[in-house]
């Protein structure tokens, strides 16, 4: 989820696609975990909860597209060490500041602050504090093999890799009326590594159905629709028969063929947008800040609280929603930005504070160095 190429190469189309998925990433966070989306085995949903399925269904395209925009940068990029040790320090500042900060405050009851839940403030990436910064580190920690190869393979090798992966990975857990032992539900390096090939392909050679916006537009609409519809087609089967409970919810699993498809239209429509002006400043200036608000409002200690801090708990009726919505995602996404720039600052300003000790001096020497290495791979 984060800004994975050089300041000159920002694409400001992309960049906006960032800033609306992250935007996405909030509003199913707050469905979600603000129980808005109501118990499926426990009835039929009410008018509210079926229109929250619907705006569920059009952002659950949210974390696809965040990888597919990662894939499309990176596919060119050589790995930097300096870049996995400031995505790692980033990480670890939001894990800890904010996870202790729940904890002294009491937002985390005291008899919740255990050992695990300590170690996941220190070791955040190991520990899966946050699930898609540890596929998206696993994942660029292969990215020299990765790219080399994505760089070197034809167009028919690309296809058939891609098209043997998607199946496995996507296509039969999409049909096969069970669950899949091995199936990681698309919060695993694994099914980044499909998505970043994806977009990897798609840099280097297009795809032809998809020159139109138009038609990427309607993938984008279809697949969003389909991911509905089987949801509530699943959810009335096991209302009438008490079977496929373990499958009711598939389709709303990033690995689906649905949400898949429905990402791969919406990144295409803004691949082909031309975003340029004030709008585009605004937004290369904001984008590159926009991890920080997934890391703020994803954190363990608040990430099950922030909803009714915004009234999810009060909401009523179909306006009441859609108003909450809104307002969570515009003030979520408004905190994260502001609360990131400051981060920033306050390491840039420390970093060139200890530039003047010379251990620190002969450690970034050493990733400089590093750095320079891993761009001859």
């Amino acid at each position: 989820m984060g800004s994975d190429r050089r300041k000159n190469d920002r694409m400001a189309n992309l960049e906006l696609l960032r800033c609306i998925a992250m935007m996405m990433v909030v509003a199913l966070h707050y469905l979600g975990k603000g129980g808005l989306l109501g118990d499926m085995t426990a009835g039929s949903l009410t008018v509210t909860q079926t229109a929250a399925w619907v705006v569920e269904a059009f952002c659950l395209v949210a974390v696809n597209v965040y990888m597919m925009i990662s894939g499309y940068f990176l596919c060119t990029s050589s790995f930097k060490i300096s870049r996995l040790v400031k995505l790692w320090l980033q990480v670890w500042v939001y894990s800890a500041g904010i996870g202790l900060l729940a904890a002294y405050t009491g937002i985390i009851p005291a008899e919740e602050v255990t050992t695990h839940y300590l170690l996941s403030l220190v070791f955040p990436i190991s520990m899966g504090h946050y699930w898609f910064m540890t596929a998206y580190v696993f994942l660029y920690l292969f990215l020299p093999f990765i790219g080399m190869a994505v760089r070197r393979m034809t167009k028919g090798q690309m296809q058939l890799a891609l098209s043997g992966l998607l199946l496995v990975f996507c296509v039969l857990k999409s049909v096969l009326p069970f669950r899949l032992e091995m199936d990681g539900q698309g919060y695993d390096c694994i099914w980044y590594l499909c998505v970043f090939l994806t977009a990897a392909y798609i840099r280097r050679f297009g795809v032809p159905f998809l020159k139109k916006r138009w038609h990427c537009v309607c993938l984008y609409v279809a697949a969003c629709l389909g991911i509905f519809a089987e949801t509530m087609c699943l959810h009335q089967i096991y209302l009438k028969t008490g079977s496929l409970e373990l499958i009711m919810k598939i389709a709303t699993e990033y690995n689906h063929v649905f949400p898949f498809l429905a990402a791969l239209g919406l990144f295409m429509t803004f691949l082909m947008t031309n975003v340029s002006g004030k709008v585009s400043i605004v937004v290369n200036r904001i984008a590159p800040y926009t991890l920080g608000v997934y890391l703020l409002h994803e954190n363990i200690g608040v990430r099950y609280v922030w909803q009714n801090w915004l009234g999810a708990d009060r909401i009523s009726g179909v306006p009441g929603l859609l108003l909450g919505i809104l307002t969570a995602m515009v003030i979520v996404f408004t905190a994260g930005i502001l609360i990131d720039f400051i981060r920033a600052s306050i390491m840039k300003g420390l970093h060139t504070v200890l530039l003047k000790l010379a251990p620190y001096r002969k450690l970034t020497g050493r990733i400089e160095a590093a750095d320079v290495i891993c761009k001859g791979e």
